[in-house]
């Protein structure tokens, strides 16, 4: 072997491990291997935002020297420009994951809201994604900023975890601590199927929260809270057993709230009656650009939308998947303030 390739033979045996150390985290938390699974998730997730970004730049750059044939002499120059804008994109990146989730805010008149609810105040978290990354202190700062708004209601849109719900139960007291008068809302997200629904309804429900499976309760008279399990871990549906319908069709009069973590079918939900529809999933790609990627899977993406006189409001996300690490999307916190319409 000559030098060249004892020289490339180490980076391709780096990289070989750094691709392998993301599954072999997940089956070590999968036998209880705890004390060994942090330091690894996290060098592995934040590889793989890395290796993300390096791609796009790396690509940008091939299409710019059509893959080294324009511009030829320049062409070793514009891939170091790439990797060293991939590297401060990937730190900008990291710094933005390890900010506070920002606070949006919305007022929405919603359709049968009774008069004396006008004026109520509902909080949505989503995709908290906790576990082996996220945990105790950043949940614990999460709900104290939560509570000191003192929102009458509060909704978790699912994949409050991660991939291990293990993981998360010793966190149970802690999420006790999220109150509001009118309840602490939750649905499935399909992490939640991924990690055991059981387990992880069980979770939500010993933590004081109202689980709702393709069903609706009144949170207030004059006020319903529908919600459904995650609807792409469960896809396709015919007309006659869509969990909406199922999650609609013995609600009390009034207005609708509908939790949906899959931001799918608000045409369904619109048609049914619901006045608002509350979702998360697509975490406006996290890292640009792999928004374009999940739009075309999600037409609603992020932020607000109208459907048919319907409001849906798809959330970023409170906490980050995979890396920790955002790029030109921060996480957020959704408080609603309802009209009475």
């Amino acid at each position: 072997m000559d030098c060249t390739s004892r020289f490339t033979a180490g980076p391709r045996r780096h990289r070989g491990l750094l691709w392998l150390s993301y599954p072999a985290a997940r089956i070590l938390d999968s036998k209880g291997l705890q004390r060994f699974v942090w330091p690894l998730e996290y060098l592995a997730a934040n590889w793989v935002g890395v290796a993300f970004v390096l791609f796009w730049c790396l690509l940008v750059g091939d299409v710019v020297t059509l893959g080294g044939n324009l511009f030829p002499q320049a062409t070793t120059s514009i891939r170091s420009g790439a990797v060293v804008t991939a590297m401060c994109l990937c730190a900008i990146a990291l710094v933005q994951g390890f900010r506070p989730p920002t606070l949006t805010d919305y007022e929405i008149a919603l359709p049968g809201l009774p008069r004396e609810l006008d004026g109520k105040v509902l909080v949505q978290l989503s995709d908290l994604h906790l576990g082996n990354i996220l945990g105790k202190q950043w949940l614990q700062k999460l709900i104290a900023r939560v509570n000191a708004m003192s929102p009458d209601i509060v909704v978790i849109t699912g994949d409050l975890v991660d991939g291990n719900v293990g993981r998360v139960e010793p966190l149970r007291e802690t999420l006790k601590q999220l109150r509001a008068p009118l309840g602490v809302w939750a649905v499935s997200g399909n992490h939640e199927f991924y990690a055991g629904l059981a387990r992880s309804i069980a979770l939500f429900e010993n933590a004081g929260f109202t689980a709702l499976r393709d069903a609706s309760k009144q949170a207030a008279r004059g006020l319903n809270i529908a919600g459904v399990d995650d609807l792409t871990s469960r896809a396709p549906f015919t007309d006659a057993d869509h969990p909406i319908n199922h999650a609609l069709a013995n609600r009390a009069s009034g207005a609708t709230i509908l939790l949906s973590h899959s931001p799918l079918d608000a045409e369904k939900a619109a048609a049914a009656g619901v006045g608002l529809m509350l979702s998360g999933h697509t975490h406006n790609g996290q890292i640009w650009p792999f928004k374009y990627l999940v739009r075309s899977r999600y037409r609603l993406l992020s932020g607000r939308y109208d459907v048919n006189g319907l409001t849906a409001i798809v959330s970023r996300g409170t906490g980050t998947w995979g890396p920790r690490m955002r790029l030109w999307v921060p996480g957020e916190i959704v408080r609603i303030k309802l009209r009475s319409k």
